[in-house]
């Protein structure tokens, strides 16, 4: 009977082992599928940082830091043991024991908190201080820290516990806007990390606990203390003795805190806007945006580039340039007291002949970092100094006419338009060296109407004038008159053909790096023959003969030789000067940002004073 109903049991208890197996299973399932989903919603992609741009001049000098945090990330094995010992003792002794996070720490944090009746204690490991640092925000709650937890296990599967380490060291933020405690050594110390003592590096190991609170700035004291209780547990810890504990407490901590490089913006500046251009070139978009038709597929590659542009100056980039820093400290100087009576501005670019590179640029007096940098955007109309490129080398180069040539320049009129001479004189016939020397504008015209306007704009291609269109097409042109005008950069760039004849376009950017010291972009541009050799040995004698007996009398021969062209434009709204020696070729433009009358007979010295000062070369 016993046996019967223990079979009995035995077959009733099937059905309910069915059914107890079908839900293990079923939770089992309903498991997997939690973490599958856990998996995927807890996406960890690396946090992208905008690190600092550096500037060098010519002699691989810093003059120039762009951030808006300093950020100066270290690996792993730049980081002295010492710093290691630091965080890992005072944060989390058991950080190469857990798996992201510490059950036993938080379950004293939760009966401390529940004592206290607050969460004032957190039991948080690197991991999850990494996690919220990147992640999370700082919010103390129980949510947030369920969350929390998850990440810190997910981010333990995809990363290194050293590589943890290191995202945490190069994280923690120590106030003042400074992240990773190799920037803290920079910022605070102005050494490298492996430069500073025991004492230094614990000092600032005390920051990132409460950078408010622990500001060596506004709080050195507290600083100090906690300071001095890191080193307590330091030694409670035997990591150091306590004859060390209480040598580098003693230490005086004097602290030499970095300021922003931020030297000659007016050159700067530009470098920041040839970068562009620069990664547009190397990149393709510049071909492709000026041929693309569809205005809507153009602003489409505009903001591609806009994104990569972004995404190389957030990489913390070295960009090595051509800036000559004594000569544009000394232009800047110059042209500044020049300028100091008056509303009067200027704008002016140097370039070097041998290198073909811009080593200076003046972009305005009371220049402020960003402001309107009249060197590369002040795009106002040239006069007689448009004169060299589009009316006489080009006459040169297409007929057999020489600087003895003789040209009628009398008055002149082309259908409705009449040119006149400077002061309204009237002359006959001269020789074109003559016309040159003394920028007869009848002369001009009748010159552009020898060589053809399209053949002698044909001649402007290679200089890539950003303002001259079709529109300015006409015979006003030959006097300067066009519809918008060129920047001082662009007109001392087109004048350098007249070194030699050749044209490479100028640039201040030699080659941008990456923070290994891989080289990212760089020019790679052949030089275009503009005139030939005769042409440009006749443009020369031109050039030289207006300093010599023309208007540019009073600019001294400061080397072998010296050439300049002047220009005015109507009403004096504008005075321009634009040349070359054996060593710079430049353009200064002198006016009132608001265009309006100069006191021409006053101001004429004043800006062959400003040519003069540019092309001086500095002993």
């Amino acid at each position: 009977m016993k046996r019967l109903i223990g079979y009995f049991a035995i077959l009733c208890a099937f059905p309910i082992l069915f059914f107890t197996q079908q839900a293990i299973v079923a939770e089992f399932d309903e498991t997997q599928m939690m973490k599958t989903q856990l998996s995927e919603a807890i996406q960890l992609d690396a946090p992208s940082y905008d690190l600092p741009i550096t500037m060098q001049d010519q002699h691989g000098q810093t003059f120039s830091e762009v951030y808006v945090e300093w950020r100066t990330p270290i690996s792993l094995s730049e980081t002295p043991s010492f710093v290691q010992h630091l965080f890992l003792e005072s944060e989390d002794a058991e950080f190469y024991m857990h798996r992201g996070y510490n059950v036993s720490a938080i379950i004293r944090a939760v009966l401390a908190n529940s004592q206290a009746e607050g969460k004032s204690q957190g039991g948080s490991t690197i991991t999850q201080q990494l996690i919220r640092m990147q992640y999370l925000t700082p919010d103390k709650t129980y949510e947030r820290k369920v969350v929390e937890l998850l990440y810190a296990a997910e981010l333990e599967k995809t990363m290194t516990k050293e590589e943890i380490f290191e995202a945490y060291l190069n994280e923690m933020y120590f106030g003042n806007r400074v992240y990773g405690i190799g920037s803290a050594a920079t910022y605070y110390f102005s050494r490298p990390l492996d430069q500073l003592n025991e004492a230094e590096m614990a000092f600032i190991a005390a920051i990132p606990n409460n950078p408010k609170r622990y500001d060596p700035l506004g709080n050195f004291g507290a600083t100090k203390a906690r300071q001095e209780r890191l080193l307590d547990t330091m030694q409670k810890k035997k990591i150091i003795t306590n004859e060390e504990a209480t040598k580098y407490k003693e230490f005086p901590i004097q602290l030499a805190v970095k300021t922003k490089t931020n030297q000659h913006p007016m050159y700067g500046d530009y470098v920041l806007k040839e970068l562009k251009e620069l990664i547009a070139h190397r990149e393709g978009f510049t071909q492709k945006i000026a041929t693309e038709k569809n205005e809507e597929q153009k602003k489409i590659l505009q903001q591609e580039l806009n994104d990569i542009t972004a995404q190389v100056l957030s990489t913390g980039i070295t960009i090595e340039t051509a800036l000559d820093p004594r000569k544009q400290a000394e232009d800047e100087h110059a042209l500044k007291m020049l300028l100091q009576s008056n509303r009067l501005q200027a704008g002016a670019a140097v370039i070097d002949n041998d290198s073909r590179e811009i080593i200076s640029l003046f972009g305005g007096a009371h220049y402020a970092p960003n402001d309107f940098n009249r060197a590369y955007q002040a795009v106002r109309q040239p006069g007689s100094a448009m004169k060299p490129l589009l009316v006489y080398a080009p006459l040169f180069e297409t007929t057999p006419y020489t600087a003895r040539s003789s040209v009628n320049s009398g008055p002149i009129c082309i259908g409705s338009y009449c040119p006149n001479n400077v002061g309204g004189y009237t002359y006959g016939v001269t020789t074109i060296q003559e016309a040159f020397r003394h920028s007869h504008n009848t002369t001009a015209v009748r010159v552009l109407q020898q060589t053809g306007i399209e053949q002698a704009f044909s001649y402007l291609e290679p200089f890539q004038f950003q303002s001259i269109s079709s529109k300015d097409m006409n015979y006003a042109a030959a006097l300067g008159g066009l519809q918008n005008g060129v920047t001082p950069l662009e007109l001392a760039s087109a004048f350098s053909s007249f070194i030699d004849g050749m044209y490479t376009k100028p640039h201040a950017i030699r080659t941008v790096k990456d923070r290994e010291g891989n080289i990212l972009y760089e020019w790679e541009e052949e030089a275009t023959e503009v005139w030939s050799a005769s042409t440009t040995a006749t443009m020369r004698t031109l050039l030289q003969d207006v300093v010599l007996n023309g208007t540019g009398r009073g600019v001294p021969i400061t080397t072998g030789y010296t050439g300049i062209k002047t220009g005015t434009t109507d009403s004096y709204h504008d005075l321009w000067t634009a040349g070359l020696n054996e060593q710079y070729t430049t353009a200064v433009w002198l006016g009132y940002d608001t265009p309006s009358s100069i006191q021409f007979a006053s101001d004429q010295k004043r800006h062959l004073h400003a040519i003069r000062l540019l092309l001086k070369i500095y002993d």
